[in-house]
């Protein structure tokens, strides 16, 4: 594969924090390999992880080989970095099942399949680490880094200066000599001369070239993405609901394409930049595109496909676009029909809702007595009449008359009745046994 200037590529897309001297001219000799790690301690990542996830897909497109490191045994450990307080620690069962959950994650992204000489590698650092005595380490490792040149770290410092005033466990404090290890060990065994991260990784990222340094009179290098904001100061990731995970399990694919749908205009030309493997030349006609109309939202949609299709493929994509529509009264009963319940609640999230027993339904209730007296919808049957002869009534986006009688062939997900009063005005009954 033909290299590419990967370091170019990364800033005109915003994606360079820091990096060492020589680091552009390195890589432009030939194929380097290089890695990031990522922290199994849940079975998903988030979008938090993405900027540091695109850092490795560029690079393997770019023609250099990325190294996927999880942190089986760091993650036993817990890294200060960007913390305030101690992690909890994870048993070997756990952390196996979500390393491979994170390993299908990101596989979306990279190619660990590929018959190029680049192929993405996964490897796990408890693999080198679990028969690593103790003794073992603080003689062959420790003894060749200063508790001087470690308390010298951000990281550290902030963490012993805090308000909190906690103090770092010397599990944690250690932290960075397991993690410079990782780096001197792929640098030996792998010929990985590069590191990438966060920003906040940049103190363990030169604590293994400084290993590499000492140890094996090498070079290593290290690169870190910034980390990554809002335009109006909250925290990019989050949503009202806490993290926006790449697993459907956790965020829908729905809740997901929304996420990046209502990004602001001016993180949208940022973001588009940095989680979208869209070219310059397709990114700058999107943007000049979006500034001519931005009532279109064109960047926004673009990067919620873009993002969309990639985590969870173009068929999830389309559902979630179905299910924007509804909102807007373009979709019809049949469109209903195809959401699942947890989409289906989630796009009419904050609609007042009524519970009515199953049997009711089974029965068959007539259209009055359940906008009325069954659901509290419409304040009087007279109201419901009204509204019914004036063809302001829909039943799962059917408009419906006076003598409409509402029965199990109604009910959306075999639960859910949408009720609906003019354009905007929804309503939804629940049936439970």
């Amino acid at each position: 594969m033909e290299l590419k200037n990967f370091i170019e590529e990364l800033k005109w897309r915003g994606l360079i924090h820091d990096v060492m001297p020589e680091t552009e001219e390195h890589l432009l000799e030939e194929m380097r390999s290089a890695y990031v790690g990522f922290d199994p301690t849940a079975d998903s990542l988030h979008i938090g992880h993405l900027a540091p996830i695109m850092l490795l897909g560029h690079y393997q497109r770019c023609g250099h080989k990325p190294y996927a490191l999880v942190g089986g045994a760091t993650g036993m450990i817990g890294d200060p970095s960007g913390k305030s307080t101690e992690r909890n620690l994870l048993d070997e069962e756990t952390l196996a099942k979500n390393v491979a959950a994170v390993k299908e994650q990101l596989s979306k992204f990279l190619d660990f399949n590929s018959d190029e000489k680049n192929a993405a590698v996964l490897v796990n650092n408890y693999d080198w680490m679990k028969n690593f005595s103790f003794l073992d380490f603080i003689r062959d490792v420790g003894k060749h880094i200063t508790v001087n040149y470690m308390m010298a770290k951000d990281s550290v410092k902030k963490r012993l200066s805090g308000e909190a005033n906690e103090g770092l466990s010397f599990t944690e404090f250690t932290y960075q000599l397991v993690q410079g290890y990782d780096f001197l060990h792929l640098y030996r065994e792998n010929q990985c001369t590069m590191q990438m991260g966060g920003s906040d990784q940049w103190g363990n990222i030169t604590t293994g070239t400084e290993m590499i340094r000492r140890m094996e009179n090498g070079k290593g290098y290290g690169l870190t993405c910034p980390l990554i904001t809002k335009s109006d100061g909250s925290k990019f990731g989050k949503s009202e609901g806490g993290n926006v995970w790449l697993s459907s399990e956790y965020t829908s694919p729905y809740k997901f394409y929304q996420y990046w749908l209502n990004t602001s205009d001016e993180d949208a030309e940022k973001y588009i930049k940095i989680f979208t493997f869209l070219d310059k030349e397709t990114i700058d006609r999107l943007i000049a595109e979006h500034r001519e109309a931005p009532h279109l939202r064109v960047l926004q949609k673009r990067l919620g496909e873009e993002v969309t299709v990639r985590v969870h493929g173009r068929e999830e994509y389309d559902k979630a676009i179905q299910a924007s529509e509804i909102l807007f009264g373009k979709s019809t009963a049949e469109d209903l029909q195809k959401l699942d319940a947890i989409t289906f609640l989630e796009v009419f999230e904050g609609v007042p809702q009524a519970v009515v027993s199953r049997e009711t339904i089974e029965n068959g209730v007539d259209i009055v007595t359940l906008l009325a007296q069954e659901t509290n919808f419409l304040k009087s049957n007279g109201e419901a009449r009204r509204d019914l002869k004036g063809n302001a009534i829909s039943i799962n986006r059917e408009k419906v008359k006076e003598d409409k009688v509402v029965s199990i062939e109604d009910l959306i997900c075999d639960k859910y009745i949408l009720l609906q009063k003019g354009k905007r005005n929804y309503f939804i009954v629940v049936v439970e046994y």
